[in-house]
């Protein structure tokens, strides 16, 4: 049987010393070496919560995560997850917090800090609303969750500020609703403006520009012969708004026409309406 030289011997034991040393580099990573060097759980949060009151946002929401990886059965791990989703958010890293809230959302609903959690995303896509002409994707997500901190929370501190933001986002989306569906008007795209206004006149009913929307639609409907459904329009335009400027341009068009205000109790918009028209025969002259 043929014996291994004494140099391939040496060989290998350098390969292997030489691997290992390797691996002992890649060990000593700073992730790795965080971990098995952690502090406390109880000294790593008091370090992140000095930092936060320091202003130090991103280092805090980092060791907040660092306290979260190291020990995630620790009672101070769950609080860290949320804190570093509002570190992220005070630093004005916004996708950040948002990705730690809904992870938190995600492994802890309901719990105490779950109301928390929504505001941050809620307070990060609010942050992120455009104008009308602008993509609304961002006021549609924070609408969303300003919704669910008013229905799931109810009695939650951030639910009572979630009220006036709902406002604003729904007056912004109602907005850029008009804004496209004046365009499409201006094409003569009657039945695509048609459907704008529509959204308007069925989702954001407590914005200010449901009047104009319903004017709107009177114009559409008559330009297109739809004559019942603009009759509705200036019914309930009526109804809800007798002062506006909006219902007396809509009662003039639909009276050059030849036509009278009158609530067609199968039209989508009578339906539609939270507080639907009590009309008499002929409705409102």
């Amino acid at each position: 049987m043929l014996k291994t030289p004494k140099w391939a011997a040496a060989v290998m034991w350098c390969a292997m010393a030489g691997a290992g040393l390797a691996l002992g580099g890649c060990a000593s990573s700073s992730d790795a070496t965080s971990i098995l060097n952690a502090d406390p759980p109880e000294k790593m949060y008091a370090d992140a919560d000095s930092l936060m009151n320091r202003g130090r946002f991103q280092d805090a929401a980092k060791k907040f995560e660092d306290l979260d990886r190291s020990h995630p059965y620790s009672p101070e791990a769950r609080r860290a997850m949320v804190l570093a989703a509002y570190a992220y958010y005070k630093a004005g890293k916004g996708p950040e917090a948002v990705a730690s809230a809904e992870r938190y959302v995600v492994m802890h609903p309901g719990t105490k800090d779950a109301p928390l959690a929504h505001h941050i995303i809620a307070s990060s896509y609010f942050d992120e609303i455009k104008t009308a002409n602008r993509d609304q994707s961002a006021t549609r997500k924070a609408l969303e969750q300003l919704k669910i901190l008013q229905s799931r929370y109810p009695d939650s501190t951030y639910a009572r500020q979630a009220e006036n933001r709902i406002r604003i986002a729904e007056d912004s989306l109602a907005a850029s609703e008009m804004e496209v569906g004046r365009y499409y008007q201006g094409q003569k795209n009657f039945v695509a403006a048609i459907n704008r206004f529509r959204t308007v006149v069925s989702d954001y009913q407590t914005t200010a520009h449901v009047e104009e929307a319903l004017m709107r639609l009177t114009e559409c409907y008559m330009a297109l012969g739809v004559v019942n459904e603009a009759q509705t329009a200036v019914a309930v335009l009526g109804h809800n708004f007798p002062e506006s400027k909006w219902y007396r341009d809509a009662h003039a068009l639909l009276t050059q026409g030849g036509y009278t205000p009158n609530a067609d109790s199968d039209s989508w918009m009578t339906k539609a309406w939270r507080a639907v028209p009590k009309f008499g025969l002929g409705g409102p002259g």
